[in-house]
């Protein structure tokens, strides 16, 4: 997802969902980039915090306990997220009122209804096939 979603130092990666922050943590570790995680379960949240600060990424890396569907937005200029098309449905607004032009939208498996895709990358891991679908704000239709 995140080289999909051309991702390099200096990029501001917001992962929705995060669950168990590998996604942020590799933006750090791999590409340079600074992540945040949202999720909605306090205890990921806190467990994900911890590893965090455990790998040494604690300057760059950080959760945020809360809703996808109300977080600020506006500092990212990559989100990834793996939801289904109905949620993704649901989150357009949000990104839609956050994001800047040029910002990239990375889903896993999931199009966002609407919208037209700059990039369509089809990725095998292990016995798994993915469809990564990246937006850029700015060109959605």
């Amino acid at each position: 997802m995140l080289q999909a979603g051309h991702v390099k130092p200096g990029d501001v990666v917001y992962d929705l969902g995060s669950g168990d922050g590998r996604v942020i943590i590799m933006a750090a570790q791999k590409f340079g980039a600074t992540g945040v995680g949202v999720e909605l379960l306090p205890d990921l949240c806190r467990k994900t915090q911890q590893r965090i600060a455990s790998l040494g990424l604690a300057d760059r890396v950080r959760m945020v306990e809360g809703s996808a569907l109300r977080v600020d937005l506006s500092p990212a200029n990559v989100v990834t997220m793996f939801f289904t098309t109905l949620s993704n449905e649901r989150l357009k607004p949000n990104l839609e009122k956050h994001l800047k032009p040029g910002s990239r939208v990375v889903s896993n498996e999931f199009p966002i209804r609407g919208w037209k895709p700059v990039e369509v990358a089809h990725v095998k891991t292990g016995s798994m096939d993915h469809t990564i679908f990246v937006y850029e704000i700015g060109r959605l239709r």
